[in-house]
């Protein structure tokens, strides 16, 4: 049985805020953590009781605040440690979660850490990096090029999985360890109640297997950071490419001493080739993948995370939902996953039914990955050709501000926003889905605190209905005596005839009308109550 603690995470409703794209409050075109705190009765509402902060510490912003310069301190444009204190203070007055992102595998080179370190061989922050001669392997960093640059001042070269000025810290050194539970220890003490971790699997390196991940000290390291009783009440999801049962187990088993959950991944490939390509994909897809993780990790008794969307990734929806149906897919994609058993996550935007915009040149963009992908691809093939592929996968996709209205900049800033808004932004919006008949911000509200209200929604076992490769999902939610029937149609109007479905019809899609008869219309929703035994 999963412990107390853990049933207590299975209520968490996790609102993933990229803060520089959420409300700006001052009108400098960056969004910051005052307009964080500014709509938190909106998340509120919503059915939301904790958020994950995306990046915030001081950094120079190479990669969006992924390259840390300094771990206890807030990016300039984002506010000060005063503005976190009054986030903090206002999340816990509403009985919300603060989630940070610790960032462990790598600073940046503005970091003192780092620039203590090139100075010599042999000051005290010398092995904070790592640093060869030569480079020991070929490794690729994840941004393209080699993995190891070359530094003028040290006259080594030193590694780093991402950018160049991204160096990965070298955890082998028992005072980096000693120095990130530091700064976890800091942000508890001033009020976390948690962190997801970036590319954890990284911090120790496997080079005799030659990968950059999973090395020999991993799950040391993790238990280091959230194995003491400073922190093992914490909620943490680890960012990580776990796929097998046995790994997945010994990060997040509850006598491991170490995460409280990951992230699966193997969803977000449906619908693409790789990032930049589209690929047909489908919700079949979807639900045979998330049906054998969800029952798998409730057996195996671990804790399952749901998301659909996050700032690394296109929107789901575009790669498998409709355009001509956007708010009954929406809503489709939305049950199938919120009403599942896991730690729900929802990325801002998604809770409208965002689409991927579309832009003609690349100087609407600023995700280094994009830029460099985009450099790469117009030596293979035209610059239009190249532009379609950065439209579909491009994570600015999702790092686009918040779509508050329809007025210009979305009612995001009063400046000029850091980046253009979304090109849809007129047509999608949180005012204008709100206000309509077809409102997929209501249908997210509506399962969120459906959820709030009923623990069989929660802690209640599931037990899927329809097999795989179902052009359709069923599943039951049961806890003691009530239970919920789901049932998703996906993009084919059929009849389905499903054991159960004589329940109370508590949701859809398309409107509490009783259903008299087994036909499903496209994308159709139907979420049944009933009382057992009795």
């Amino acid at each position: 049985m999963l412990n107390e603690k853990f049933n207590s995470f299975l209520s968490w409703h996790i609102y993933q805020v990229y803060p520089r794209s959420f409300y700006d409050s001052d009108g400098d075109g960056i969004g910051d953590l005052a307009g964080v705190t500014a709509k938190l009765d909106y998340l509120k509402e919503l059915g939301i009781n904790a958020i994950w902060l995306c990046p915030c510490f001081k950094s120079p912003n190479v990669d969006n605040g992924y390259d840390v310069a300094d771990y206890r301190d807030i990016m300039d444009e984002f506010g000060t440690m005063a503005d976190m204190q009054k986030l903090i203070d206002a999340l816990h007055s509403r009985d919300m979660k603060l989630i940070l992102d610790l960032v462990p595998n790598h600073t940046s080179d503005q970091h003192k850490w780092f620039q203590e370190s090139r100075k010599s061989k042999d000051n005290p922050y010398s092995d904070y990096y790592y640093w060869y001669d030569t480079p020991p392997n070929d490794w690729q960093s994840m941004f393209g090029g080699s993995a190891y640059s070359f530094d003028e001042v040290r006259g080594q070269y030193y590694l780093h999985s991402y950018a160049p000025q991204q160096p990965d810290l070298n955890w082998e050194n028992p005072k980096v360890v000693q120095e990130i539970q530091a700064v976890v220890d800091f942000w508890v003490d001033m009020g976390a109640d948690g962190f997801r971790i970036d590319v954890i699997d990284q911090i120790s390196k496997d080079f005799e297997g030659n990968r950059n991940c999973f090395g020999p000290h991993l799950h040391e390291y993790i238990q280091a950071l959230f194995g003491r009783k400073k922190t093992e009440h914490i909620f943490t999801v680890g960012e990580c490419w776990a796929g097998e049962l046995e790994e997945i187990r010994r990060h997040i088993g509850q006598d491991r001493g170490e995460l409280s959950t990951l992230f699966q991944f193997g969803h977000l490939n449906y619908g693409r080739a790789d990032k930049f390509t589209p690929k047909p994909g489908s919700l079949t897809q979807l639900w045979n993948c998330i049906r054998y993780w969800d029952e798998t990790m409730q057996n195996n008794e671990l804790l399952f995370s749901v998301f659909t969307d996050n700032h690394d990734n296109g929107w789901m929806l575009e790669r498998l939902g409709s355009r001509q149906y956007r708010y009954e897919s929406a809503c489709c994609i939305a049950a199938m996953m919120y009403l599942l058993r896991g730690v729900c996550f929802v990325y801002q935007g998604q809770e409208i039914g965002m689409l991927n915009p579309s832009y003609s040149t690349i100087e609407q963009f600023r995700d280094v990955e994009s830029i460099n992908m985009y450099q790469a691809l117009c030596k293979e093939m035209s610059p239009e050709r190249a532009m379609e592929k950065i439209n579909f996968g491009s994570r600015d996709n999702q790092r686009r501000p918040f779509c508050w209205d329809g007025t210009k900049h979305a009612g995001f800033t009063t400046g000029t926003p850091w980046i253009p808004v979304h090109s849809e932004c007129k047509t999608c919006n949180l005012e204008k889905d709100r206000a309509s008949e077809k409102s997929v911000w209501q249908f997210y509200r509506d399962i969120l605190h459906l959820r709030m209200a009923h623990p069989a929604l929660t802690v209640g076992r599931f037990a899927p209905v329809a097999p795989r490769d179902t052009n359709y999902c069923a599943f039951t939610r049961t806890e003691g005596d009530e239970q919920f029937l789901v049932v998703c149609n996906f993009e084919t109007p059929q009849e389905l005839k499903i054991d159960g479905a004589k329940g109370k019809l508590i949701l859809s899609n398309y409107g509490l009308i009783e259903k008299t008869n087994h036909y499903y219309a496209p994308y159709e929703v139907a979420v049944f109550r009933r009382t057992l035994h009795g």
